[in-house]
């Protein structure tokens, strides 16, 4: 489903963020990525979806090379949604509902299909019926369901979400990695990074570690 072949890649600082990086994740896979703050996780999960091009090495997707033309890349975030570890970095628009509409919005769909991806989106994260607030008087937690939501609303096949538990109480941790757990089994590949080794244990069926 989901595979890195030998990716390296240096920011413009010419800093040496991934070096011959190799991961493979089959579909229906639940998988987390560990290592310590500066070993690479985000710039890594960036490169799966054609946020950053890698300087040698590739990425595949059911098999097939990405490439980083517009096309191939719009067809590329349809399949692989990512949640970003601070959700202020993702959520922009003035209501809940505008900002999980975004994405199919985008996608040029019908306005009434727009709406019932919103609306099945947040009732599968718990957030119906916060339609009209907005984002900013949200808490973490929240913040972090609505973020998945915009995803779901592409319909992905496969979601990578980074730190999903950063910033959460335990309990709020435990909810957020429930959600996964159902999302995983109704057949999304779910790819995490995360610190916390005792929770994700109880989750996921793979993990990898970077130095």
């Amino acid at each position: 489903m989901l595979e890195a072949r030998n990716i390296s890649y240096s920011y413009d600082d010419d800093s040496q963020a991934l070096k011959n990086v190799s991961l493979k994740i089959n579909d229906g896979e639940m998988a987390a990525i560990l290592g310590k703050n500066g070993a690479g996780k985000s710039t890594l999960f960036l490169h799966f979806n054609g946020i950053h091009e890698p300087d040698d090495g590739e990425i595949l997707i059911d098999g097939e090379k990405l490439k980083y033309n517009k096309k191939a890349l719009i067809k590329c975030r349809q399949k692989v949604g990512i949640v970003f570890q601070n959700p202020d970095n993702q959520i922009f628009a003035p209501s809940v509902e505008e900002d999980v509409a975004f994405g199919p919005l985008n996608l040029k769909l019908p306005m009434d299909e727009v709406q019932n991806r919103v609306e099945e989106a947040l009732k599968r994260v718990g957030m119906e019926g916060f339609e009209k607030k907005a984002p900013h008087h949200l808490s973490g937690g929240q913040k972090k369901r609505i973020a998945i939501a915009g995803i779901l609303a592409m319909k992905p096949e496969i979601m990578i979400l980074d730190e999903p538990t950063a910033g959460l109480d335990p309990q709020g941790a435990l909810k957020i990695m429930n959600l996964l757990s159902e999302l995983n089994k109704e057949g999304i590949t779910i790819v995490i990074s995360t610190h916390d080794v005792d929770l994700i244990s109880q989750y996921v069926n793979k993990i990898f570690v970077m130095a």
